[in-house]
């Protein structure tokens, strides 16, 4: 016989991730770190890679190149995958293939060996975006603030921890140590995924775009390449303007495939969105004025005193010094989200990339001791800190849950761009303003300085950007919040519901629609338990359908949420029954048929 269902207002829901495992927001950023570590293993070693390898400087500095191009490739092909078949499973492969690699470094002095090698390891960086669409799908809301600002900064945390630790490394021990410890790191954050890690329920419907990856990754290296190796080629040469032509050719064609496709890699009209192509091309920014302290500050360090301008110190304290970029990167990840919770995303970044103008402002002049370096490190790693943290929840508060992995992935893609840029750019500056010491050319202070205000500049440019970024998010996307009080009232209210009876084996099964009684496609509908567990989770297909196996008896709450629509929720009780749950800001008739078993 027929049943009423007393729909609850989104507002009120209890969030059933609440009591989600304490392990996985520290397993994540340890898995994070462990990644980033690769991008910067060999720099302590790297004007020793020819002799190492037996090859020109030239054809050494593949050995990096590869570990960056394999990065960007594999950020948003990770991350979607991530979305249709599972993160930790896509996180865990990551993983995999970064021991691989890391162990094929370990065994061999061959150049060409090593570039794969080094390009499996790069592989790894999808794990970022992963990590972050993981702590989406299972934290409550008032960690997930500061757990995606320390995912997102693990980036720099590994990076800035990995050059001290790599530098005392190959001091006291034969290189491919380096690969060995990397390995070792990888296989525990492996470990450490599958006993903290649950593998999470939302899936995206579609299938996986084998043809828009393909056209990406040729798009991308087709574009990096003449990027990070034009200083080699000249930046006017055929090799370098030929590539470049060819990737934005490439890159058209993807597209305009991608915008015809039905499920795309990539979802280019949600890119196009105001909020989500400012976020984008502000994190381009974001990445150069990250990249260019991590070039200038090692070498003037390391530089001899008796240039006049060179500090004269050891791998190691050079690597020491630089190390509180990440280390305050870190820190900084509770600040951002007290000011997320309270002034929104947006304000952080701002705030952030104001600070990172502080910091370069005040590197033109504190250059001339190591104390110094030490300052300008902490000031730009809690400004970099505070910018990278937001980014992640801008994105995340713009797109709908099913496609958070790939949404991620793309803007970890924009900050590896922007890495890659300064990388070309600024050492494109320090070479053309280097000067003969002896039977070698060194950077120059004017080289230096240069690169601060290069840098200074993508900071403004990200600013003039960020600043049309919309000020507050709309009441139908996702908010972060800093405590639970919403949380416990929304408990509260799901008490008060009457329960439904409950279905048998069969579970529940129905449509989520709108007000109007349009079925909703990619919707996602959660099955919470009395304790406010999540005890199952869907999304709806192209015609709004789902399905959920209820794992006991017992009373339960239906939650339906989309983007664009107030969440719903009812209490189920009883025998197995179809259930249309409608979405709305407005009443809407409901519709709910119970069946027989």
């Amino acid at each position: 016989m027929p049943q009423t269902t007393h729909e609850q207002p989104g507002a009120e829901l209890p969030d059933p991730r609440a009591k989600a495992g304490r392990g996985i927001v520290p397993v994540l950023a340890f898995a994070g770190i462990t990644v980033a570590v690769m991008q910067t293993l060999l720099v302590p070693v790297i004007k020793d890679l020819p002799a190492l390898l037996h090859t020109t400087p030239s054809n050494a500095t593949w050995v990096m190149t590869a570990t960056l191009l394999a990065g960007a490739v594999a950020t948003p092909i990770m991350g979607r995958l991530g979305d249709l078949y599972g993160k930790r499973g896509m996180l865990l492969a990551s993983l995999a293939v970064m021991v691989a690699g890391s162990l094929i470094c370990a065994f061999t002095d061959d150049l060409v060996v090593m570039i794969v090698g080094r390009a499996l390891q790069g592989f790894a960086m999808g794990a970022i975006p992963l990590g972050i669409g993981i702590m989406r799908d299972e934290l409550p809301r008032e960690k997930l603030g500061s757990a995606m600002a320390l995912m997102s900064s693990s980036i720099g945390v590994g990076g800035g921890l990995a050059l001290p630790a790599a530098a005392l490394v190959a001091q006291h021990t034969d290189w491919h140590a380096l690969f060995f410890g990397a390995a070792g790191l990888g296989v525990l954050a492996m470990a450490l995924t599958v006993f903290a890690v649950p593998e999470t329920t939302l899936r995206a419907p579609g299938r996986f775009d084998t043809v828009g990856a393909l056209g990406l990754s040729v798009g991308l290296v087709l574009l990096l390449l003449p990027i990070t190796k034009g200083g080699d080629w000249g930046w006017s040469s055929p090799t370098t303007l030929g590539l470049i032509a060819a990737s934005l050719v490439v890159l058209v064609l993807w597209g305009l495939f991608e915008l015809r496709s039905d499920a795309p890699l990539v979802d280019l009209r949600t890119t196009a969105r105001r909020e989500v192509l400012l976020t984008n091309l502000t994190s381009i920014m974001v990445g150069v004025a990250f990249y260019a302290v991590s070039l200038v500050l090692p070498q003037l360090l390391q530089l001899p005193a008796a240039t006049g301008y060179g500090l004269g110190q050891s791998m190691v304290v050079a690597g020491l010094c630089v190390a509180p970029l990440g280390l305050t990167m870190m820190l900084v990840a509770p600040l951002y989200a007290r000011i997320s919770a309270r002034k929104g995303p947006k304000v952080s970044l701002i705030l952030g990339m104001l600070v990172i103008a502080i910091g370069y402002g005040a590197g033109l002049g504190l250059m001339s001791a190591a104390w110094q370096t030490v300052l300008i490190a902490v000031l730009l790693g809690a400004g970099i800190g505070l910018a990278y943290s937001s980014l992640p929840a801008l994105i995340i508060g713009a797109v709908d849950a099913s496609e958070t992995g790939a949404a991620n992935g793309l803007n970890t893609l924009m900050r590896s761009i922007g890495t890659s840029v300064s990388s070309a750019v600024i050492g494109m500056v320090l070479a053309h303003t280097s000067t003969r010491t002896g039977p070698v050319d060194v950077p120059t202070m004017k080289g230096f300085r240069i690169s601060f205000l290069i840098a200074t500049g993508a900071v403004v440019a990200g600013l003039v950007l960020a600043s049309f970024l919309p000020s507050r998010r709309t009441a139908t996307a996702p908010v972060l919040l800093a405590s639970s009080e919403g949380d416990e009232a929304a408990r509260r209210a799901a008490e008060d519901v009457e329960p439904l009876p409950l279905p048998g084996p069969e579970g529940f099964r129905g449509r989520v629609l709108d007000a109007a009684g349009a079925p909703v496609a990619g919707a996602n509908v959660t099955l919470i338990d009395r304790q406010g567990r999540q005890a199952g989770l869907t999304t709806t297909d192209t015609l709004g359908r789902w399905a959920l196996a209820a794992p006991e008896a017992g009373t339960f709450v239906l939650a339906a949420s989309a983007t664009g629509h107030t969440p719903r929720a009812c209490p189920a009780k009883g025998g197995p029954a179809v259930t249309d749950l409608v979405l709305g800001g407005v009443s809407a008739p409901e519709r709910r048929t119970a069946v027989r078993s």
